[in-house]
């Protein structure tokens, strides 16, 4: 699945995977916009896009968190989507879209 998956978004750029939990995440252009969980794409979303993806009919990665569930900023996109590299491409385009706007995490102080 993930050679599929790499596959669907290649049109869009250089694609990569790395192993992390428990799954991939997967980048374009060295972007981080998806993961792939249990043979599952979800791509990232925020505040802007989230509400495509719900009207769609996608679903959030939510993961056992230590008390309670935990909701990921990542969802699955319209069935259809993973059927072509056409169709997935205004999906993903939303994904990097999202990933462009996420602020930069701050180093630590020591």
């Amino acid at each position: 699945m993930l050679a599929h998956f790499k596959e669907l978004l290649g049109p869009l750029g250089t694609v990569s995977a790395r192993a992390m939990f428990g799954g991939h995440g997967i980048y374009v252009d060295a972007l981080f916009i998806a993961i792939v969980i249990d043979d599952q794409l979800y791509l990232k979303v925020d505040a802007l896009t989230e509400p495509e993806f719900a009207r769609a009919g996608g679903s959030p990665f939510v993961h056992a968190g230590k008390s309670q569930p935990v909701q990921m900023s990542y969802w699955l996109p319209p069935e259809d989507a993973l059927e072509s590299p056409h169709a997935m491409r205004p999906w993903a385009q939303l994904a990097i879209a999202a990933a462009r706007r996420k602020p930069e995490k701050k180093a630590r102080k020591k």
